[in-house]
């Protein structure tokens, strides 16, 4: 061994290697000696809950493309990021997360803080788990946690680390080349050109593989090529097709029979990266009775087992789409008509939503990146707020609350160059409001706009679609977001009228540094799952 080369020093070679330039992390006693005498040209992030960390590190790692490392504080604090560990998970991002663990030599005791079979707790919502069986191991479980979060399909990475394991002495680790794309097989691929040039009228869905693999132009040449109809698939967390688009056709409903709907003029349906489907309600889904063709081209295995009908053909986009185009033949069939944006709304008081969505869509600066939790207004933000494509959008795959504010924080991070905007409700900013000290000390372009309709919309709106009544806890009174974003360091304000609004968005895309614009809203409740295909 190396005396010199300790534990430590190995990690942080390696991490060197991997082009991690942050770690993502909140202290503990078990990760001191981790973070003493911490090295130049490596930026340690403090955010002040897990969860946080966790949260800044996916938007760090999906803006950057590269592996987020994290820091987190024993098995409690696992317990605490778990949320966002399954988001990203569910994004499908690449993290390395680590966490401190009690000494070795006091593990058998039950000792305070440690962590009873540590590298099952995340599980199985990480690709890789590990406690190293001894300390010199440590470098190369980092490695492999790397190398397994950054292959197709990317996701969370998990290394438990007893306290005493960073001073050991360590052999050096070297970085390696590990390749990612996976080609398609050629006689699926030849099936599924020669299926879109027999159709009648094709249909693309794509999801936020497409944007993940920065194929957005590739997809946007092949639609264009085929001729076919673009739909989101649901729930998607990106925007993989520019929704201004002349072939655009709107967002797919997670509700089988609406999906069903909006698909049932289609012979032939393609879905490029994403599930074949996400449902978030019960119905019938026709679409899957075989009267529909339908092809998926996805990098998770996992996704393509699941598919009940049709052909499944794995591979990453770019050799996927690439193919695709070549093997294309010219169509005569008539680019299809896409969906029609709805006029402008006009303002009012109360302020409605559709107004404030509007107004944001064209205060925001052209390059910005939009990151979104607002579930019970996104199918509003899908007609007033159109993206432009490529790492425009952001939001949570999971479902679960308390993502897209430090996601926000990390975006940022990564792309200083130009405005992140987080658009939130009031009911999600308040599980992650700690984010904001993070950005305002820090200083970063972000603009934050909180949807304040003073309860949980959602909640509100399937309490209507389920007719149940007089539920508890939807009603949030009483949270003044202005004092809390001044206390954590940020410039905010809030807006009542619609004649504030525009001004104040103005404003808030400009300021240098962290601006939240808090807007009180209409308080009625939108109506999730409308019956129709297209929004």
């Amino acid at each position: 061994m190396t005396k010199s080369l300790t534990v430590k020093h190995a990690v942080f070679d390696l991490l060197r290697a991997f082009g991690i330039d942050r770690v993502f992390g909140n202290p503990g006693s078990t990760e001191l000696p981790f973070l003493s005498d911490w090295p130049d040209g490596i930026d340690y992030v403090l955010g002040l809950q897990e969860a946080s960390v966790v949260g800044m590190a996916d938007g760090y790692a999906q803006a950057t493309r590269n592996a987020g490392f994290v820091n987190l504080h024993s098995g409690a604090g696992v317990g605490n990021a778990l949320g966002n560990i399954y988001t990203a998970h569910r994004n499908q991002t690449p993290l390395v997360i680590t966490a401190g663990q009690q000494a070795r030599s006091i593990l058998p005791l039950q000792a305070f803080l440690y962590a009873e079979r540590a590298s099952e707790f995340p599980r199985p919502y990480v690709k890789y788990s590990v406690e190293p069986a001894r300390a010199e191991d440590v470098p190369a479980a980092i490695a492999r946690a790397y190398y397994t979060a950054m292959q197709p399909p990317c996701g969370p990475t998990f290394v438990s680390i007893p306290i005493d394991d960073w001073t050991h002495p360590a052999q050096p680790v070297s970085a390696r080349q590990v390749t990612r794309e996976i080609g398609p097989d050629p006689q699926g691929m030849k099936a599924l050109a020669a299926a879109l040039s027999e159709s009648q009228n094709p249909a693309l869905v794509v999801g936020p593989g497409v944007d993940r693999a920065e194929a957005v132009a590739l997809t946007v040449k092949v639609a264009e090529k085929a001729k076919a109809a673009v739909w989101v698939s649901p729930f998607s967390a990106r925007c993989s097709f520019p929704e201004r688009h002349p072939q655009f056709a709107g967002f797919l409903h997670a509700s089988p029979s609406q999906v069903s709907e909006a698909l049932r003029p289609n012979d032939l349906v393609v879905v490029i990266g994403a599930p074949v489907f996400t449902f978030h309600v019960e119905g019938q889904a026709a679409i899957f009775d075989g009267a529909t063709t339908i092809f998926q081209i996805t990098d998770d295995p996992d996704a393509a087992a699941v598919t009940p009908v049709g052909t499944s053909i794995i591979a990453t986009m770019k050799p996927a789409l690439s193919l695709l185009l070549e093997l294309l033949p010219e169509t005569k069939r008539a680019a299809p008509r896409g969906r029609e944006l709805p006029a402008a709304p006009t303002a009012a008081d109360p302020l409605p939503v559709d107004y404030l969505l509007h107004a944001l869509s064209k205060a925001m600066p052209d390059d910005a990146a939009l990151v979104e939790e607002a579930p019970s207004h996104r199918p509003a933000m899908q007609k007033f707020l159109p993206m432009r494509g490529q790492d425009s959008f952001y939001t949570m795959s999971s479902g679960g609350l308390g993502y897209s504010l430090p996601a926000a924080v990390g975006i940022a991070l990564g792309r200083p160059e130009r405005r992140t905007v987080c658009l939130i409700g009031d009911g999600s900013a308040m599980y992650s409001i700690q984010a904001l000290w993070t950005a305002a000390q820090r200083r970063l372009p972000l603009t934050v706009v909180v949807i304040n309709n003073q309860g949980y919309g959602a909640m509100r709106s399937f309490s209507h679609v389920m007719q149940v009544r007089n539920v508890p806890g939807l009603d949030l009174p009483g949270i003044d977001f202005v004092a809390i974003a001044q206390g954590m360091g940020c410039d905010a304000v809030r807006v009542t009228k619609s004649s504030e609004l525009v001004p104040m968005l103005k404003r808030s895309m400009t300021h240098q540094g962290v601006s939240l614009v808090e807007v009180m809203v209409d308080s009625a409740v939108p109506m999730l799952y409308a019956r129709t295909g297209r929004v």
